[in-house]
């Protein structure tokens, strides 16, 4: 540590946090969210371009400065408007258990990371009175949100025992720039760069989430809590996306269901976020984008249950209660024909979702599945010569061979099992495919 300071001396604070920003988000796509807590106890947020944060940024630097670790479609630094996911995070609050940030690191080196319980992380911030260990990942799009966060999760997990903050964990949030102060403890923000390679996290996955690789590929077997958990948060991500697509198909005109749509925002958004402060905030700003919103005293009146089923649903005691009681679990266990009702959801507007469709709008998706399929089986039979055929067939293995190539790549010593699970293909393809890459 007394290295990295001597370092960080030789540049500038705003030279510091113009290379943190560039290392996190060289080459992203969508907004990037500055933050900064003024004296008086309010918070100050503004979205940038990635071109233009190099110049908005010695506005910003001073005290208690931050920054989005992911970015987003619009200048809204809500759940719903992830664009790229570029990071995986923990943020430990050590000061919290009496333990000194370096003493930690050092800790984390020899217990997890040496012995690649996690990988080593990219870069680690000094945040003031804590640590965050980031590690930057290829972009992935908000579909791969579930994954993700199952992902961050299982992180979380491993630095439990040192004090990671699960608060932390949602896709929105933001951290202390490399340069700033912490205006707690008067320290200065720094960042110690360890390696620039970004993870694939399909990787992770496959190396540290064997279980939920299994329930992706088929494989047999009773489904544990890890996979359980990842349906459900995929459920409640795909549930909130419909929510708000709703909400653009009625113009954000929701006069008699303005209530249900916060209530149901923010119950979805603690279930994501295991964060319900960040879950109130966004929900606010939610309802401040109705033609005619609430007031916040009302809206936070009005939807507060919601909070309170989601610290049901994580009490071991209240889950076990309401079984005893028949139902599946603490919380809302909503069927969509009750979401459909109380939101009077029209079949059109159903042709719109995702997933808050009843029995009618499923099977005339699958009616239109059914004929698409049948349409293309006569097409191909009909349209295709052998010499076509052909050239398609040889496309598809020179793009499953250099697939193979990239992972032999990343993992050198994969077996050819391991191989196998991350393309998803058959032991036996990935010798064939070994030949031709050989060749």
């Amino acid at each position: 540590m007394e290295n990295l300071k001597l370092e960080n001396m030789e540049i500038s604070p705003l030279d510091r946090a113009k290379r943190h920003v560039w290392i996190q988000h060289r080459g992203a796509s969508g907004w990037i969210t500055l933050a900064k807590k003024e004296p008086d106890g309010g918070w100050r947020q503004y979205h940038y371009q990635p071109n233009e944060l190099a110049v908005e940024l010695p506005k910003w630097l001073g005290e208690d400065v931050y920054f989005s670790q992911n970015t987003f479609y619009k200048p809204q630094r809500r759940i719903e408007n992830i664009r790229q996911l570029r990071a995986l995070y923990v943020d430990v609050d050590c000061h919290t258990i009496g333990y000194e940030p370096e003493w930690v690191v050092g800790k984390l080196d020899i217990e997890v990371f040496y012995d690649n319980i996690l990988p080593e992380p990219n870069l680690i911030i000094f945040s003031g009175r804590g640590i965050v260990c980031v590690w930057l990942i290829e972009p992935v799009p908000y579909k791969a949100l579930p994954l993700w966060k199952a992902v961050e999760n299982y992180f979380y997990e491993q630095l439990s025992y040192v004090g990671a903050d699960k608060k932390s964990l949602d896709p929105t949030r933001v951290f202390r720039i490399d340069g700033s102060v912490n205006s707690k403890s008067k320290r200065e923000v720094v960042v110690e760069y360890r390696h620039g390679d970004r993870y694939v996290l399909r990787d992770l996955q496959y190396e540290y989430l064997p279980e939920l690789t299994r329930a992706e590929t088929g494989k047999k077997g009773r489904k544990g809590k890890l996979v359980r958990l990842h349906n459900i948060q995929t459920l409640h991500y795909a549930r909130l996306l419909d929510l708000i697509r709703l909400a653009e198909l009625r113009n954000y005109d929701l006069k008699g269901y303005r209530e249900l749509f916060c209530f149901l925002y923010r119950y979805w958004s603690c279930c994501l976020t295991d964060d319900p402060d960040e879950a109130l905030r966004q929900m606010i700003e939610l309802n401040a984008g109705f033609k005619e919103p609430l007031s916040e005293k009302e809206v936070i009146r009005a939807t507060k249950s919601a909070e309170k089923a989601w610290m049901a649903k994580n009490d071991a005691k209240a889950n076990e209660e309401a079984r005893k009681k028949g139902y599946p679990g603490a919380g809302y266990n909503l069927k969509n024909s009750t979401i459909i009702r109380w939101l009077d959801i029209t079949p059109e507007e159903q042709r719109h979702l995702q997933t808050i469709i009843d029995a009618n709008e499923k099977r005339r998706r699958k009616r239109e599945r059914d004929r698409a399929r049948t349409g293309e089986l006569r097409q191909g039979q009909g349209a295709k010569t052998r010499e076509e055929y052909l050239e398609e067939q040889r496309e598809r293995t020179e793009d499953k061979a250099w697939q193979l190539q990239k992972a032999m790549e990343r993992h050198p010593d994969a077996t050819n099992k391991h191989l196998a699970m991350m393309l998803q293909i058959s032991v036996r393809r990935v010798q064939q495919l070994k030949r031709l890459v050989k060749n």
